[in-house]
């Protein structure tokens, strides 16, 4: 068993949200033991509520790097596309879905999570979801041709909210049950069409 001493405190941090992380893709938030988690980085249970003050923000943190992963996975998507044009948003909307779909335990840990409230999220966790809306925030700004405002990010909030409904339906399968064969191509359609709509204001 490790001890703390041979970690310094962010090398300790990033080595337990690393294995944490990838035992909650390995088996989902229902299946997800921080004990084992612990474990498996080499260090007591004991030790997460010494570095994150609760499970909670260790959670916190595990889901903050899987919002890391997914922005990543959507620049990468986007890298080869023109810089300007639909097909940029075209894309990034199927890059959403195709990392929900790759990592579908991560992804579904995200929303599995009820955070609590008194849990205060550290600074680098809350730059980590940011991440993922920014990069929504630069394509719409770039698709509108306008400067960017708070009355975009709150639009883009709810295109991000319209997209994931329809990722989180398809991901359950419960659009399969709805006879959608093509939930991507839907929420793509509405993107743009709430978009074109807010072109003509």
């Amino acid at each position: 068993m490790a001890r703390r001493s041979d970690h310094s405190p962010k090398e300790l941090r990033a080595l337990l949200v690393r294995h944490g992380h990838a035992l909650m893709a390995e088996r989902g938030f229902a299946r997800f033991s921080a004990r084992e988690a612990a474990r498996r980085a080499g260090y007591a249970v004991g030790t997460i509520y010494n570095v994150f003050g609760s499970l909670d923000a260790f959670l916190v943190a595990i889901n903050s790097q899987t919002f890391l992963e997914w922005a990543a996975a959507l620049e990468y998507s986007l890298a080869d596309v023109e810089p300007a044009g639909t097909a940029r948003l075209e894309v990034l909307v199927h890059a959403y879905f195709d990392y929900a779909r790759s990592n579908a335990n991560a992804w579904m840990a995200i929303y599995d999570h009820r955070h609590e409230a008194e849990t205060v999220i550290a600074a680098e966790d809350h730059d980590a979801r940011e991440a993922l809306t920014g990069i929504v925030d630069r394509e719409v700004v770039t698709w509108l041709g306008r400067p960017d405002s708070p009355a975009i990010r709150r639009l883009v909030r709810s295109l991000i909210a319209m997209v994931h409904g329809h990722c989180a339906l398809w991901i359950t399968g419960s659009f399969s049950l709805m006879n959608e064969p093509d939930p991507a191509g839907q929420a793509v359609a509405r993107v743009l069409e709430v978009l074109a709509a807010q072109r003509l204001r």
